[in-house]
């Protein structure tokens, strides 16, 4: 039996089977069933995801003021997108270039920051040219973090960064120190300084920041009271004990040696005691000295450091620029009126020496303890506009009216201005802590 329903069409009255209504009706009753369920998820997922994100600001406000809630989550960006930037196993800081870029302001100036060594305050002591602080250092293949105060000190809570080396090390040293001093309140932080050993003190993070004077890292005879002739200098290459037990506990070492043994070809090396003076020390090659006091700096490292609670870190050599030749200026004053970095990229002055550079890669090769190295050497070499120059002091007093008009005698093209340069290695150190 089957059921028909009628309906007029042109050519007369027709009829359709009840089957194929049926089957109609079925096919879009089921359609829409399927959507409205679909509907129904969505709006379930949606009420639930809403419900999620206004339960997270009533937990956060009951617990924690709005200010603070942001502060740790700028901290926490902060760290991630620095995180991200830089890979030091990947990234070669050493090849790049200098840019220039008028936007960007130090940290710090040498008015602001009250531990700044009147040596390095070159504004201060009336350097009108400013250009040199816009130089910016970008590597070829990688970005370099700014250096984060905050970052920093978290880094260092509950620990203690030690600085051990000459004045240029105490110039990275001061330079950290006044990186990161302003956000640390009144009252706490602190000072102390002694003829060798310098600690900064931020209560607040239960964090020390320190320097000591070793030149040589190896003891010598002039450490204290320098003495001004070279010839009369003896360094003890067998010897680091002396000032070692103030580098122990360190969590954080950064060492650095070069300038001082480079006032000759040879150096006079003694092993034993200063008792005989003189008599007992034996004139070295530079090179061979330098390895040989490194190798005892080497092994106090492996047989002391604990290298699961100590990172250590070694600053390559500082160029100097005492010969305008090398950058094609034979008839310039040394560096003194230069105000932009060298452009060539394989630029080399003669104030580095590969060969005492090599003796530091070799003998760091063969440590059992990691160590890192902070190449700062070429990135250096360019900044030949960077230096003190004549707005410095010598002798501890600063340069005369009369000795800043004679920049080939007075000029120092060793030592860099601060806020300047230093400000990059330490931008390099840190990216290295993170």
């Amino acid at each position: 039996m089957s059921f028909l329903i009628s309906y007029r069409g042109a050519g007369g009255t027709k009829k359709i089977p009840l089957s194929i209504i049926v089957l109609v009706l079925c096919g879009f009753m089921f359609f829409v069933l399927l959507y409205t369920e679909r509907i129904s998820l969505m709006s379930s997922s949606s009420s639930s995801y809403l419900f999620k994100l206004k339960s997270c600001p009533r937990k956060e406000v009951s617990s924690k003021p709005k200010e603070k809630i942001r502060k740790e989550r700028s901290e926490i960006l902060e760290l991630l997108d620095d995180r991200f930037e830089f890979d030091p196993e990947e990234c070669n800081v050493a090849s790049g270039k200098w840019v220039y870029n008028s936007s960007i302001e130090p940290l710090y100036t040498d008015r602001s920051c009250p531990y700044i060594d009147r040596q390095f305050s070159c504004m201060k002591n009336g350097q009108p040219e400013t250009d040199y602080l816009r130089w910016e250092w970008q590597p070829d293949d990688c970005t370099i973090p700014r250096f984060s105060p905050k970052l920093a000190m978290n880094k260092l809570r509950g620990k203690r960064l030690l600085f051990v080396g000459d004045s240029l090390q105490r110039s990275q040293w001061e330079s950290f120190v006044c990186s990161v001093e302003s956000i640390i309140p009144e009252g706490e932080k602190s000072m102390n300084r002694s003829k060798r050993y310098f600690v900064f003190k931020a209560k607040e993070y239960n964090a020390t920041i320190e320097f000591y004077w070793a030149p040589y890292i190896v003891e010598s005879n002039t450490d204290i009271p320098v003495i001004l002739d070279p010839k009369k200098r003896i360094v003890k290459v067998d010897s680091v004990e002396d000032r070692a037990k103030f580098w122990e506990g360190a969590d954080i070492l950064v060492f650095n040696t070069y300038v001082w043994w480079m006032s000759g070809i040879r150096m006079n090396a003694l092993w034993g005691s200063f008792g005989n003076g003189a008599s007992g020390a034996e004139a070295l090659d530079t090179a061979v000295a330098y390895r040989l006091g490194l190798k005892t700096w080497a092994n106090w490292v492996d047989s002391t450091v604990d290298p699961n609670k100590t990172r250590v870190f070694f600053t390559t050599m500082s160029p100097t620029h005492t010969r305008s030749a090398d950058w094609g200026k034979p008839n310039g004053t040394k560096c003194f009126n230069e105000t932009k970095p060298v452009k060539d990229k394989k630029f080399w002055g003669t104030g580095s020496n590969k060969q005492m550079m090599k003796v530091v890669s070799s003998v760091i090769k063969h440590m059992a303890t990691p160590v890192t190295v902070i190449n700062i050497t070429q990135l250096s070499e360019y900044r030949i506009d960077a230096h003190t120059t004549v707005y410095t002091e010598t002798g501890g007093k600063i340069l005369t009216a009369e000795e800043r008009a004679d920049p080939m005698r007075h000029a120092d093209c060793i030592h860099w201005c601060l806020p300047g340069l230093p400000d990059t290695w330490n931008r390099i150190l840190l990216a290295n802590l993170l």
